[in-house]
């Protein structure tokens, strides 16, 4: 539960206008002043979204000082927070600009938004939404650029469904490392489809890929309760971004106001621990570890128990990365999921493999080898936003029938954002005119 929850309402897309508009406190300007005032009238007439808020309370704002941090809490009392929970909201920002040492506005703007899109559960907002939705397709941009001139290409140089066809999109499929048995069944699919639908010609068969990569990033719906504190074992090779896609995690269960502890049992590189250590400090979470060399278990086995009874919401429990055909490496991975599942029952709840989209093939092997020797719930996929090799995140899915949970965009702890098939496909797949609509 986020830390505003109590305002959610705001954002019900049920509710009229006028309920939106009333939602915000009647005795918002809390103090007698003709500036409270004027943004006690703007925020109330104003469109009820998140960004148009933020943007009218950091008008004339330029660096971080006492008048961000007035207009901060005037906002969250505004929308009927506790000033508990303001205060808590801004000291945890203030500390981490001091970390990070930023202290214009547009150097932390975006996170600002983003720690209070977390805090408020607003990332289904419409806004929200749509600024995850531009990052995905910049993202994208390598990928999109060589698949889809490909793509049209083909479309374009066919006039007929006929083996020529289908033989040239498989091999564009491969070239677009999805690999030759995900490209194979994806042809076949299409095929499938075209038959049912009566399509024939070559230009409608764009549609139905969108509609095929939609279905195949589609999963069922699962029990995602669990007993505290959450469990998550991290998994995946060196190199990956496995350390900072924990940092990142972490940070997004802070802001949702979770406790967290974050637990080194990658024991046989000091150097993993301390980068560790320097990220859970970074994002306010706590950190167990052991001297180096201990065994990885053990560490797992103490952080879980420090986990239950600290009354921590959620536990991340890093793992070594080294090679994923080492048979040592797999079983220690069984020890730890046994360790943890003996001292916590149902643990660990959930174990994500970390991949690189840029490693193309070697991306499907590591998925292939850690699902057969220790078990995968959920994919993370890094790197999204330096490759040409997006097409890797269709294969992945299609031949292992793993959700991908998260997507790596970039460097920034914001940039770790919940994967969207649907919206994957379309900026796959769009046209530059539906394209410049989207984001519009």
């Amino acid at each position: 539960m986020g830390f505003f929850s109590s305002i959610k309402k705001l954002w019900n897309k049920d509710d009229d206008a006028p309920q939106q508009e009333a939602s915000l406190s009647q005795d918002a300007a809390a103090t007698p002043s003709l500036e409270d005032d004027a943004l006690t009238l703007r925020l109330r007439e104003a469109e009820p979204r998140l960004s148009i808020w933020l943007g009218i309370i950091l008008e004339d704002v330029d660096k971080a000082g006492d008048l961000l941090w007035e207009r901060l809490a005037f906002l969250l009392h505004s929308l009927g927070t506790a000033e508990e929970e303001s205060a808590r909201f801004i000291d945890d920002f203030k500390g981490w600009l001091e970390r990070m040492e930023y202290v214009h506005v547009d150097e932390f703007r975006s996170e600002l938004q983003y720690r209070l899109a977390l805090a408020l559960e607003l990332e289904d907002e419409e806004d929200e939404r749509s600024r995850l939705f531009l990052k995905l397709s910049q993202s994208l941009t390598r990928t999109r650029e060589q698949f889809s001139r490909q793509i049209n290409a083909l479309f374009s140089g066919h006039t007929e469904l006929d083996d020529q066809f289908w033989e040239e999109l498989e091999e564009l499929f491969i070239m677009a490392d999805l690999g030759y048995e995900p490209a194979l069944q994806l042809v076949e699919r299409l095929k499938e489809r075209a038959l049912q639908k009566g399509i024939t010609s070559p230009k409608d068969v764009r549609d139905l890929l969108r509609e095929e990569i939609e279905e195949i990033f589609r999963t069922p719906r699962r029990i995602t309760t669990v007993n505290p504190p959450e469990v998550v074992l991290m998994i995946g090779v060196n190199g990956v971004g496995k350390t900072t896609t924990i940092a990142k995690l972490a940070h997004r269960a802070r802001m949702q106001g979770k406790k967290v502890l974050i637990a080194a049992a990658d024991t046989f590189r000091a150097a993993a621990v301390e980068q560790l250590k320097v990220w859970a400090d970074r994002v306010g979470a706590d950190f167990h570890a052991k001297t180096t060399g201990a065994d990885p278990a053990a560490v797992a086995f103490e952080a879980v128990e420090m986990a239950v009874n600290g009354n921590y919401d959620i536990l991340f429990v890093d793992t070594a990365g080294r090679l994923q055909t080492k048979v040592n490496l797999m079983d220690e991975l069984t020890k730890i999921r046994q360790v943890l599942g003996k001292k916590h029952p149902g643990a660990p709840h959930r174990s994500l493999l970390v991949i690189d989209a840029t490693t193309g093939q070697n991306a499907l092997s590591q998925t292939k080898l850690f699902k057969e020797a220790a078990g995968i719930d959920e994919l993370i996929l890094t790197k999204l936003d330096g490759t040409a090799k997006g097409g890797v995140a269709i294969a992945v899915a299609m031949q292992y029938a793993l959700p991908i949970s998260y997507v790596g965009l970039g460097e920034k702890l914001e940039d770790l954002r919940p994967f969207n098939g649907d919206d994957f496909a379309r900026i796959l797949l769009g046209e530059k005119e539906e394209m410049e609509d989207l984001t519009a």
